[in-house]
């Protein structure tokens, strides 16, 4: 992967890939292939997260209503993805482009070597001029290993190659501080920071602001953030919106990195989203956290949630319920139960040894 061109993640969801569910929408989809090869002609690399597959495979099987059957579903996901493919492949091969198809579950994140393994394959194929098009693996993805939508995986992969932007196609015109389909007096979000709390707010629940998708994007430009990527949510409708973004028109709403990008362990911890357990810490504990990016000691937890093993992720709350933290545990959910509360020096008094001196080590520990 060339490290001096500029490198975007370009996500386009469901909404404007199938026309609203009525299949795929193949003169866009042309449209954006079009844009994407002249981003290329300029030295950008590009990698697409794009939804779509299930409505494809709906309209195929000429079903009207979305199955409620996880396995009807994935039976939708496996024959959609068919004409998905064709579609990007035979698009971008009238501009001399290939493509690779990659299928992604949580599980390919979570473990360290699969996640590693997955970068080296993207960087790779960057480095051949080819375009990565990248989805959920629907066919094989359960409720527990699901990464749930493809915006949080849009953020996912931002980290995972390092992007420097994160672009998020939809079918509204970027972020506003109310819903505009009920509030007449909505004012649109040019700019903000990701991750910041008041802009979750204006997203509310997940039926505000449009479609129930908004927040998701929300998180998914602070998952993008980890890494020092800014990310764009704007109208994929827009005519020629990604030539125009290249050319730094001003469009939809700019979410920017404020923090410096973290190392690329911990943008692996902070690409788990599935956590196994909740600690809840001591208002102490918490500023330590905090301000000095120390280790979480078991002085510092008050009560614990869940069952885990050694080695799981849990994450770590402030006593209001904030999230604070999140990492790598050094002892399951009983012996964790045993030592909360207790210094150090007395684990192996309670427990009979010693693994580490500490619950999470800060290597181990992303703040969130």
């Amino acid at each position: 992967m060339n490290k001096s061109a500029p490198c975007w993640v370009i996500k386009i969801g469901s909404a404007l890939i199938t026309d609203e569910g009525k299949g795929l929408d193949k003169a866009a989809i042309e449209g954006w292939v079009a844009q994407i090869a002249a981003l290329r002609q300029q030295g950008i690399q590009v990698v697409m997260v794009s939804s779509g597959a299930v409505a494809e495979g709906m309209a195929r099987l000429q079903w009207k209503q979305r199955p409620k059957e996880l396995f009807k579903l994935q039976a939708a996901a496996a024959v959609g993805q068919m004409g998905l493919v064709q579609t990007y492949e035979s698009f971008f091969q009238k501009h001399g482009l290939h493509t690779a198809q990659i299928l992604l579950t949580h599980e390919d994140l979570s473990s360290r070597e699969r996640y590693l393994n997955a970068r080296s394959t993207l960087c790779t194929l960057l480095d051949l001029n080819v375009v990565p098009i990248i989805n959920e693996n629907d066919t094989v993805a359960t409720k527990e290993i699901r990464f749930g939508d493809n915006d949080s995986l849009g953020g996912l992969v931002t980290n995972l190659i390092q992007a420097d932007r994160l672009i998020i196609l939809t079918d509204q015109q970027g972020l506003y501080d109310k819903d505009p389909r009920q509030h007449t007096d909505a004012q649109p979000v040019c700019e903000g920071y990701a991750g910041d709390p008041c802009l979750l707010a204006m997203a509310g629940d997940s039926g505000a602001l449009g479609c129930g998708g908004m927040r998701t994007k929300l998180e998914a430009a602070k998952l993008a953030a980890r890494s020092g990527a800014d990310t764009l949510i704007a109208s994929g409708r827009e005519p020629n919106i990604l030539q125009r973004v290249a050319q730094g028109e001003s469009l939809g709403t700019v979410l920017r990195a404020q923090q410096a990008p973290i190392t690329a362990r911990k943008r692996w911890l902070a690409s788990h989203l599935q956590i196994r357990g909740r600690l809840y810490l001591d208002q102490g504990a918490v500023k330590v956290l905090r301000e000095q990016g120390t280790s979480l000691l078991a002085v510092g937890v008050k009560r614990i949630e869940g069952t885990f093993k050694r080695g799981e992720m849990v994450t770590c709350l402030a006593p209001d319920g904030q999230a604070v933290a999140r990492g790598l545990v050094n002892y399951n959910a009983e012996e964790t139960q045993k030592i909360s509360g207790q210094a150090s020096d007395k684990i192996i008094e309670l427990l009979g040894y010693v693994d580490e001196a500490e619950l999470i080590h800060r290597d181990n520990l992303v703040l969130v």
